[in-house]
């Protein structure tokens, strides 16, 4: 069970080139041509991943920056001072937008995993010396964040049928919305 998107590429990848598209009877043109046409666009969708919100934050910008100049350009009646409106209420909302996205896909990542690893060594050393109200609190707080997180998990990797009761699980939109 992998959640990162970039493995599950590179695992379908690998399936599909050494053992699907082998198997492929060498008459059926058509579905030989499908199967490299499928395994291309993964290795496209691999390439891209990594750089999809770095290039949609560069569209962003590049958009705000477009929009203030014809802002100071455009001149004219109702219509283009009601669009004028419209475009500076627009700018104003994507230029918030741009402002809360600038950590990146990797920072957050990074984030998470120096988190993760700060929490470890800071519950290892609670057992290890710390008062033992502090080591039940510690270990409270640990688990019930714990159950959240895998309720979040298993909920992201429902679509992989290792539920045995996948209703009992929430959709991930409503447990990320709460």
């Amino acid at each position: 069970m992998q959640m990162r998107p970039q493995i599950q590429l590179q695992a379908v990848i690998k399936a599909l080139s050494e053992v699907v598209l082998p198997a492929i009877d060498l008459a059926n043109t058509l579905a030989i041509e499908q199967g490299k046409l499928s395994i291309g666009l993964l290795a496209l969708l691999a390439q891209q991943l990594p750089v999809q919100f770095a290039f949609d934050r560069d569209e962003l910008a590049r958009l705000i920056a477009t929009s203030e100049q014809l802002a100071r350009e455009a001149r004219g009646g109702t219509d283009t001072q009601s669009a004028l409106a419209a475009l500076h209420d627009a700018t104003a909302a994507a230029g918030q937008s741009l402002e809360a996205a600038r950590a990146s896909p990797a920072e957050l990542e990074a984030g998470i995993r120096a988190l993760r690893r700060a929490t470890g060594e800071l519950v290892s050393a609670v057992h290890r010396d710390g008062d033992a109200g502090s080591c039940g609190a510690v270990q409270a707080t640990v688990l019930a964040m714990s159950k959240q997180q895998l309720l979040r998990e298993r909920s992201m990797l429902l679509m992989q049928g290792w539920e045995p009761d996948p209703k009992s699980v929430p959709p991930l939109v409503d447990l990320l919305a709460r």
